[in-house]
């Protein structure tokens, strides 16, 4: 394997870790400083966004900092990435994410292996988690086309915002959902549930990347990964 290609999956597995490690842990955290669900889902929402703004700012230069399988493939469909590449960070963003997720449990000692027994199922939470994912990627290739400096914090402050306004909490993101089935903490999503928000993640991130083309045809640039 080329070192670029090495530190380009090294960089998506360690920042999709991380941002799975800050979103378990702060959810435990936050169910051990208080009973009140909605300063439970504040104090979960807060320190999401903030990784969010670090990680993008530190790696993008390294991978473009996917830290998202949909993100991943909507860089595919446009064609700003190979398919085997693209591959390759889909596995080193999963693996990161089981990683990042046994990580939390490590730091708060909860048991290593766990499943959550969190039940996310039904059209609502399928919606939320198309339209969540469908405003992620489509923020991301706008931003890349008007104001590519700012899409760490165009992306932090989106996640932000859309863990409120989704019924789901905004998952948005199939490596972070399977990361959260393996605990069964604030945070937790049930495996048989992991299915239905990943196609619906998929589902999102597609129609993203159709209707941004069609909408920034011409204007600005993208770049390529």
């Amino acid at each position: 394997m080329e070192t670029q290609t090495a530190r380009k999956l090294a960089a998506e597995a360690f920042g999709t870790g991380l941002l799975v490690a800050t979103v378990v842990g702060s959810g435990i955290m936050a169910e051990r400083l208080t009973t009140d669900v909605a300063l439970q889902l504040l104090a979960n929402t807060l320190p999401t966004g903030a990784i969010l703004v670090v990680l993008i700012t530190v790696l993008g230069p390294l991978s473009g900092a996917h830290f998202n399988p949909a993100v991943t493939l909507a860089f595919l469909i446009r064609r700003d990435i190979t398919g085997g590449l693209a591959g390759a960070f889909v596995l080193a963003q999963c693996m990161g994410a089981v990683l990042g997720t046994f990580g939390a449990h490590l730091m708060f000692e909860e048991a290593l292996l766990q499943a959550s027994t969190t039940v996310r199922t039904g059209p609502a939470q399928w919606f939320s988690e198309v339209v969540a994912t469908f405003g992620l990627v489509f923020i991301i290739l706008a931003g890349l086309r008007t104001s590519p400096g700012a899409i760490p914090w165009l992306v932090g402050l989106y996640i932000t915002a859309a863990y409120w306004f989704t019924a789901s909490t905004s998952f948005a993101n199939p490596a972070v959902a399977l990361g959260r089935s393996f605990t069964d903490t604030f945070s937790g999503i049930q495996p048989l549930d992991l299915p239905g928000f990943v196609l619906a993640q998929l589902a999102g991130a597609t129609l993203a990347a159709v209707f941004a083309g069609w909408l920034y045809r011409g204007v600005g640039t993208v770049r390529k990964t």
